[in-house]
């Protein structure tokens, strides 16, 4: 009770906070692998209150992983990268978030294998997949009025390295695979042109095993977590595409496992999830390099539950989730003033959430 009590009481917070946002509401996406499900919240833009819609979680394909959302707000994908899966579903949302799965699910195979990670161009043509176990990644062309793939012309295309994250630019002309490698870390770019991909450049990230990859909303910095380093390498990107380290990079993190990263909307502040220390850094952007953020009620930290792993925003950038993936796994709400998070509530799901989405 007193749980929800708060619940309450940071809601109606965020309410008077929030004077003036979108009364749309907004539908939260989580991918819960060890389930092969996916769990759909409607998120109140005001409050950031999440409610479970009737029908979910839905059953998708085996170790359902990774899941992105159209820009339209109709399609939702999720990559399976189970056992005699390695394929890719489509979901059509309606308008109150209900999903309906449009069969035959689009496959990886034979060249992909182990679909992990999604990502969507900007403009809603194209799906990269990124295939962990084959080292390349697949990139499918979508149909407008459909939301169907169909694989391109020379897909899937090699990495040669063993692949942990990747990003594209706000542009959509570059795209950043992190990769595994010794002694360092290292961040692939490639040139994208109608989706083909091209290699351009191969850089170190000075930490071993980056696994966190974010790029600011204006495409002029890309920030790398290494995971095993405890650091954080922030390269310029120039307009080629290439990567040059910013000086004061890289940077050292405090705490410890910066598994993943997220920018605000605006781009303004940096958040960091420290799975082994169960926590979300907050950094301010100052010419690209990350500062601790000062107002923050401990040292621009902020308390979260067991080995956090997953980041995600509303449209409004007023409200952040979290995804923790410990002993008992959750997806925490937080309202957002001025970079600081203010706790409203934890929602336990089946299993740990490997990737969340909010509708625009």
């Amino acid at each position: 009770m007193l749980q929800k009590a708060l619940a309450l009481m940071f809601a109606l917070a965020g309410i008077a906070a929030c004077v003036g946002c979108s009364a749309q509401s907004h539908y939260l996406f989580a991918a819960l692998p060890s389930v092969n499900e996916v769990a759909v919240y409607r998120e109140d833009p005001i409050a950031g209150v999440l409610t479970q819609i009737t029908g979910s979680p839905y059953s998708v394909g085996d170790g359902a992983h990774s899941l992105v959302i159209h820009p339209s707000g109709r399609y939702l994908y999720v990559a399976n990268p189970g056992q005699d899966e390695n394929d890719v579903s489509l979901f059509t949302i309606a308008g109150n978030g209900v999903l309906t799965e449009i069969f035959p699910r689009a496959t990886v195979a034979p060249l992909g294998n182990a679909p992990e990670l999604l990502i969507m161009d900007p403009s809603g043509n194209y799906l990269y997949v990124m295939n962990s176990a084959s080292e390349n990644i697949s990139v499918f062309s979508i149909d407008s009025k459909t939301g169907t793939l169909t694989q391109i012309d020379g897909s899937p295309f090699p990495i040669g390295l063993s692949p942990l994250n990747m990003q594209l630019t706000p542009s959509g002309k570059f795209l950043f695979v992190s990769a595994a490698s010794i002694p360092n870390g290292l961040v692939e770019g490639f040139t994208v042109t109608s989706g083909k991909l091209q290699f351009a450049s191969l850089t170190s990230t000075e930490g071993l095993n980056p696994y966190g990859l974010v790029i600011d909303p204006a495409g002029k910095y890309l920030y790398a977590a290494n995971t095993s380093s405890n650091s954080i390498t922030i390269f310029s990107i120039g307009s080629n595409g290439a990567l040059s380290q910013i000086a004061g990079s890289p940077l050292a993190d405090i705490y410890n496992g910066p598994v993943a990263m997220m920018m605000d909307p605006k781009g303004q502040f940096l958040y960091v999830a420290n799975q082994s220390s169960n926590n979300l850094a907050v950094y301010t952007i100052t010419s690209g390099l990350p500062v601790g953020l000062t107002t923050s009620t401990t040292t621009f930290a902020f308390t979260t539950e067991s080995d956090p792993g997953v980041i995600a925003f509303d449209p409004n950038g007023g409200h952040l989730f979290v995804g923790s993936q410990g002993s008992a796994p959750g997806i925490q709400s937080f309202q957002v003033t001025s970079g600081n998070l203010n706790p409203i509530y934890i929602y336990k799901v089946a299993n740990s959430a490997t990737s969340i989405a909010v509708s625009p």
